[in-house]
């Protein structure tokens, strides 16, 4: 009996460790949580032709879109963890949806094999034109003689566009009243309007708003200046101790993905993120590649949770 028992398990194992060897047979599809056009389909479509070419495979792009990225993680989570079935997520979907929504269908830790973390992504602290202030202290000097008259739009309720400004209301003691818009298309019409004075959003569209001249970008809010806004001081530099808040581009897979696949699916990522041409292109996007390993990516996760956990309490911001 001891035998079989043995010989089973070595054939297990053995099967185990073609099938790894042998991954990937078929095309992968990669789900997004959200809509074609966004900066998570280009990020994705950036990756994809390398990804390719090192794993020998398609990767077919998958929209799920729905619910702050809730829909597509959820397809994910149910699918069969083969490694055929990937997600590309970012800071709400992973970390602050967990805080957000009240009745949540996953859970980050439990439900995923985190993969790869591929990039960071920094946001830019903008002002309207017309706000008498050239530099953050300036800012913050004007918002602070005008408690509650000072205005910030973002793309929503409990996205990163949100609880940015809510930490830096934190980090500054200053009172500023949040108007929710849906989507940061109309935040940005009505910062250049004036009808907000403040926002906070991702570096491309800062970036392009502020060489146009129609907001101006008064710091960024990563640890080092990013190459778009080369002149633009961080918050850091700009007086705000320790403030380095920036979002997160990453891959997972359903849980229990085998170890060997989550290996190679790992380092083939770590191949395509370490191109230099890749890199270059990542930077064009307002993306600062910053490739994490499994291992080190499931810590940065299990750390970035309560951060965003707290942000998201203070904001008072909740969905269902």
């Amino acid at each position: 009996m001891k035998f079989w028992k043995a010989a089973t398990a070595a054939l297990l194992a053995a099967t185990s460790i073609a099938a790894a060897a042998a991954y990937p047979e078929k095309p992968i599809r990669l789900v997004i949580g959200f809509p074609a056009g966004g900066p998570l389909d280009q990020h994705a479509r950036l990756l994809a032709e390398r990804l390719q070419a090192v794993l020998g495979q398609p990767i077919v792009i998958d929209y799920k879109a729905g619910a702050g990225g809730t829909v597509g993680a959820q397809d994910v989570m149910k699918a069969p963890a083969d490694g055929y079935t990937l997600m590309l997520a970012n800071t709400g979907v992973m970390v602050i949806n967990p805080a957000l929504y009240s009745k949540l269908p996953y859970q980050t830790l439990r439900d995923f094999t985190p993969i790869a973390r591929s990039a960071m992504q920094p946001l830019a602290l903008l002002v309207n034109p017309k706000v008498p202030a050239n530099s953050l202290k300036e800012f913050m000097d004007y918002a602070r003689t005008r408690p509650g008259q000072v205005n910030y739009g973002s793309a929503g309720n409990g996205g990163i566009s949100h609880l940015v400004p809510e930490m830096f209301k934190t980090s500054t003691g200053l009172f500023m009243v949040h108007i929710p818009y849906r989507g940061s298309a109309p935040a940005f019409t009505d910062l250049m309007a004036g009808q907000v004075q403040f926002m906070a959003e991702s570096i491309p569209q800062a970036a392009a708003y502020h060489k146009q001249g129609k907001v101006k970008a008064l710091a960024v809010t990563s640890r080092e200046r990013n190459p778009a806004l080369p002149d633009v001081p961080t918050a850091m530099e700009s007086g705000i101790k320790d403030f380095e808040v920036v979002g997160f581009y990453g891959f997972l897979a359903p849980a229990n993905l085998p170890k060997d696949i989550t290996a190679k699916l790992s380092d083939a990522f770590r191949q395509v993120l370490t191109t230099p041409e890749i890199r270059s292109r990542m930077l064009t996007q307002g993306a600062d590649p910053a490739y994490l390993g499994a291992e080190d990516f499931a810590k940065y996760l299990a750390s970035e949770m309560p951060r965003w956990a707290d942000a998201v309490k203070k904001s008072g911001a909740k969905l269902d």
